[in-house]
């Protein structure tokens, strides 16, 4: 694509990597073919080519977001799809971010959709205050078909609260911070993501990977003062807010390693997985968190990437239930992890199926199915007529955003891989499993 910035503009870091994007895309309009919302509307614009377009409009032009193009960017799942489709190797993650940043500069959102923005930003990424927000929202909950009545404003309240569970589950079993010791002779030394909405939502996950992890002689480290990743508000175009909960965890991490050291940095929520693994390209232009950012962004791994590389002993309890695995987009084109947890699930004793359409979101995205709610519920909807079709016992994933939308339309178990994993290897059996 033919650029025309001005050399000026080109001394702007972000605006010189974004000029060296826009080059690489030739217009042949592959993307289209994979993205949700192309795929739902019909409408160029609300495709990554026609995204690009309203994006070079912007930034060429150095002038403020418009009305057009906060529309058909906030649509955007930043699913990735288009990345993985897209032959030119054209990086829409990293300009679709930069977009976002620049229309929370430039562009002045009505009254109520900054205040949901910023109660997002607020509660999501801090676990007291989520876990609180939770508890607020079931008691609001027998309100939710009245707020129809009020606008987009009433659809956002309403699509809130229906994700909110009525009853929270049972704080986890281990310490908040610290080191839990292997079972067997130690093979390795890991720090765990606690995670903010996941901790709170569902803390059997981290419980999960803990349980096999010291089974098969993996030290983990809870460390102490970890914060949310900053992905939620990356999102919602907080730029300043995400760089400084990614600094903050640098130096969390940090001090782990020079301490004693770690193996890798565990993830077990994808969308903080392909987060974390940027830090080092986010903080790229920071002399003090370059080389830092990059070190940690090197040890993240995914749990079913870690466990991939790692000899697993035979299972303890091989069920031969059928999972359908749903590949979340953060983990699949975010962190093109494609083959690992369908492989560590398999050689676990459990029947695994493809999902028709298993490129295509289930319509979470972090907080778009608050801000987008129609969208995602019609995704949610054709996602789950796709799992459907597998005929399974239970649905595997690896991402809470997407355990929370799914099972949020249907009455099979939606578990975390590791979940499975853990059952098979002589964990407990998940909640909701048949076997």
């Amino acid at each position: 694509m033919q650029t025309n910035f001005s050399l000026a503009q080109l001394a702007d870091p972000a605006l010189a990597e974004s000029e060296s994007i826009l080059r690489k895309c030739v217009h042949c309009g592959f993307c289209t073919a994979t993205c949700p919302t192309f795929a739902l509307l019909g409408d160029e614009l609300d495709s990554p080519r026609g995204r690009i377009y309203l994006i070079k409009e912007m930034l060429e032009k150095d002038r403020p977001a418009d009305i057009e193009t906060v529309t058909h960017i906030d649509r955007c799942l930043s699913c990735l799809s288009c990345m993985t489709t897209c032959p030119s190797g054209v990086n829409y993650m990293h300009l679709v971010d930069e977009a976002r940043i620049r229309i929370e500069k430039t562009y002045r959102r009505p009254l109520a959709d900054r205040a949901l923005r910023a109660m997002l930003a607020l509660i999501m990424p801090y676990p007291a205050r989520f876990r609180l927000a939770v508890r607020a929202a079931a008691l609001a909950a027998p309100l939710t078909p009245l707020l129809g009545r009020f606008g987009q404003t009433g659809d956002r309240l309403a699509a809130m609260l229906r994700l909110a569970p009525l009853t929270l589950p049972r704080r986890s079993a281990y310490p908040k911070s610290g080191d839990i010791k292997p079972e067997i002779t130690k093979i390795a030394r890991v720090a765990l993501l606690g995670g903010c909405a996941q901790k709170t939502l569902r803390p059997g996950i981290n419980d999960a990977t803990i349980r096999l992890l010291t089974r098969i002689g993996v030290e983990t480290v809870l460390p102490k003062n970890e914060g949310c990743c900053g992905a939620l508000v990356h999102h919602l175009g907080e730029e300043h807010q995400a760089l400084a909960q990614a600094r903050h965890n640098v130096d969390v991490w940090t001090a782990e390693i020079e301490q004693s050291g770690l193996d890798a940095i565990i993830i077990t929520a994808s969308g903080c997985g392909t987060m974390i693994k940027d830090y080092g390209f986010l903080l790229r232009n920071d002399p003090a968190y370059a080389a830092k950012a990059a070190k940690v962004s090197a040890l993240a791994k995914d749990i079913t990437e870690f466990l991939a590389t790692l000899a697993l002993p035979e299972p303890k309890n091989t069920s031969g239930l059928t999972i359908a695995y749903h590949s979340a987009c953060s983990m699949q084109h975010g962190q093109k992890i494609t083959t690992q947890p369908k492989a560590l699930l398999t050689k676990a004793g459990f029947k695994v199926r493809d999902v028709p359409e298993g490129h295509l979101c289930c319509g979470s995205a972090g907080t778009y199915n608050i801000l987008q709610p129609e969208l995602a519920r019609r995704l949610r909807d054709r996602k789950i007529g796709n799992i459907l079709k597998t005929a399974p016992d239970a649905v595997a994933t690896g991402n809470i955003g997407c355990i929370t939308q799914i099972a949020g339309g249907m009455n099979l178990p939606v578990l975390h891989t590791i979940e499975l994993l853990d059952f098979a290897y002589g964990g407990p059996k998940p909640a909701g499993l048949s076997a």
